[in-house]
């Protein structure tokens, strides 16, 4: 069991470490301010903006305004039921634009908006640093992954 679990099940006392003073590079973000309950906004803004299909749904836009087919077509596993779901909520965060043209049959485009593409240089650079370091997080994984199996061994 690990330290700070009570092994009596329904104890849900906090086990979070103590507030500390913020490091140098922290000074300027309040970490604490991403609160961890379901409530909370940003938390609610952080879950919409990092789910997989949201950032595949920017990513996309990024290139160019596109129809729902277009894009179910490039979102390699999306539903088309998560993708609508994923494009209102988008759209409700003020993220995505939709564009409805009064034809027969009617043709919706989607676009970012000027937030929409300010997120996507902000998750573009997570992208780079992930491709920057995937060779050693794969090496730390499979180190991580030897050393849990020899505890199991034991």
């Amino acid at each position: 069991m690990e330290d700070g679990t009570s092994d009596a099940p329904g104890i849900t006392t906090d086990t979070a470490p103590a507030r500390r003073s913020p490091t140098r590079w922290e000074s300027d973000v309040d970490v604490w301010q991403w609160d961890a309950r379901e409530d909370c906004e940003v938390r609610q803004i952080l879950d919409r903006i990092a789910d997989k299909w949201s950032l595949l749904a920017i990513a996309m836009l990024d290139r160019r305004v596109m129809r729902f087919t277009e894009l179910k077509r490039e979102i390699d596993g999306i539903s088309q039921r998560m993708l609508s779901r994923t494009l209102r909520q988008l759209e409700r965060d003020g993220i995505v634009e939709r564009t409805v043209y009064p034809t027969v049959p009617p043709r919706v485009d989607y676009a970012l908006t000027e937030m929409g593409r300010s997120l996507h240089a902000t998750t573009k650079a997570l992208v780079v640093w992930t491709e920057a370091h995937q060779e050693r997080i794969a090496a730390a994984r499979s180190t991580y992954d030897e050393r849990e199996a020899e505890l199991r061994d034991l």
